[in-house]
């Protein structure tokens, strides 16, 4: 049975790399029901797109997004740095898919401001070609990172994150985290906003912060690489959905979703707009 969700809000997928987990994702996807789907940023991965490399499991993910559109939920899909030449249709429509740069959602009384995030980014905004070689670097990590995981679960073992120790170790990648979320919330505390809400830097995260002006909720909605996150509103309530601590809850992939698709016609869709 599938679940009733107001909003979920998912970002960093980056379908068409060897780290994205697109079976997972459609996993979740296929159990649940949004009222209102949000993609922030970084759902396909123009950086690192190689027509040789673009799984069926990734088609299937993104057929299961238009067809979320076509049954009734609003889907706004949030441009990001690695997706940014989606940026030249900011504000184009069709049916209820909606592109755009940002959204501002409202909820009740309180507004929510949702934006990727690269625009904190000093390396995506000025020196490019750095950003898009440390992406090649953590797509290759990612990968030899899946693969040491297979042997540690045949063997019976934990699984390890070598990204993850390198986030939560290395000063500067703790710090940059750490301006990130500051950076944001003191904006939207600025801009009068309840909450902000971020992808890019595959931290999920919800926290409130305070300064002289005011406070806000900090929202981030992770990643379908390694922490496999999303964000859920229902019932007036943030959460933050983790793919490993619901799985055995979800039930198998919904059979009507999982049929052979055309994946000739929906790989000339992507490759057209990349």
């Amino acid at each position: 049975m599938k679940r009733d969700v107001e909003i979920v809000i998912i970002s960093d997928v980056h379908l068409g790399t060897y780290g994205c987990k697109a079976k997972e994702l459609l996993r979740y996807l296929n159990a649940i029901r949004p009222k209102t789907l949000i993609l922030n940023g970084d759902i396909i991965d123009i950086w690192q797109f190689k027509k040789s490399y673009f799984p069926k499991s990734h088609l299937k993910v993104v057929k299961k997004l238009i067809t979320f559109a076509t049954k009734g939920t609003d889907v706004f899909y949030i441009t990001g740095n690695h997706d940014e030449a989606f940026r030249s249709f900011t504000d184009f429509e069709l049916g209820k898919l909606k592109l755009c740069n940002k959204h501002i959602l409202k909820l009740g009384d309180k507004k929510a401001w949702i934006f990727h995030g690269d625009v904190f980014d000093a390396s995506v905004q000025h020196s490019k070609w750095i950003a898009k070689l440390g992406g090649k670097g953590y797509d290759l990590l990612i990968a030899f990172n899946n693969l040491v995981n297979w042997a540690l679960e045949k063997a019976g073992k934990e699984k390890y994150s070598f990204s993850g120790k390198i986030k939560n170790n290395v000063k500067k990648a703790v710090k940059y985290i750490g301006d990130f979320e500051l950076t944001a919330s003191e904006l939207a505390i600025e801009n009068q906003f309840d909450y902000v809400i971020c992808g890019h830097i595959h931290q999920p995260q919800i926290r409130e912060v305070r300064n002289k002006k005011g406070r806000c909720t900090y929202l981030n909605s992770g990643d379908w690489i390694e922490s496999l996150s999303a964000l859920e509103y229902h019932n007036d309530e943030w959460k933050l959905f983790f793919y490993d601590d619901e799985k055995h809850l979800l039930t198998d992939d919904d059979p009507d979703e999982m049929q052979e698709i055309n994946s000739t016609l929906l790989m000339k869709l992507v490759t057209q707009v990349v």
